[in-house]
């Protein structure tokens, strides 16, 4: 499994204890030295820059609105489709209501700004289905986790 921007590593961590091989990948490296104390694997770099077995990864995760990433979600998917397998699976979460939009955003710590601006997207299912459609996946399922709202949709690559 690949988690992308795996933030401090709480997916990495669970999945490696039950047994399955999985790398985390995040722009902020204190993100991945947080994985790397959980005892997960991870590396510092883009989704957008080369990666460890592109092409044979069994899944993807995009977790915690992660979808966002370069603020392009067909741009992000088509480059998660060539990471993964013919019959790869992405997982993604996406927001709870009908929302498709792109904003520029910046990290702060309380009221200071901690580095430059940057592109962000926000997408509800919807939108998240027709990105995908055109962008080499179909769905595969979609739930809400009723406790606490969260919203998901499995896409399968195609060949």
């Amino acid at each position: 499994m690949l988690d992308i921007g795996c933030g401090g590593g709480r997916l990495v961590e669970a999945l490696a204890s039950c047994g399955r091989e999985v790398l985390g990948i995040d722009v902020s490296p204190s993100a991945v030295a947080s994985t790397l104390l959980r005892g997960g694997a991870a590396r510092s770099g883009s989704v957008f820059g080369p990666l460890p077995k592109e092409g044979s990864w069994d899944t993807a995760l995009l977790i915690d609105g992660n979808i966002g990433i370069g603020g392009a979600p067909h741009v992000l998917l088509r480059r998660i489709r060539g990471l993964v397998h013919g019959q790869g699976l992405l997982i993604v979460e996406c927001a709870e209501s009908d929302v498709d939009e792109c904003r520029r955003v910046r990290m702060h710590t309380g009221q200071r700004p901690v580095g430059p601006f940057f592109s962000w997207a926000t997408v509800g299912s919807p939108a998240l289905v027709r990105y995908a459609l055109t962008s080499g996946w179909s769905v595969a399922e979609q739930w809400t986790v009723p406790s606490t709202e969260r919203h998901f949709i499995a896409l399968r690559a195609r060949a």
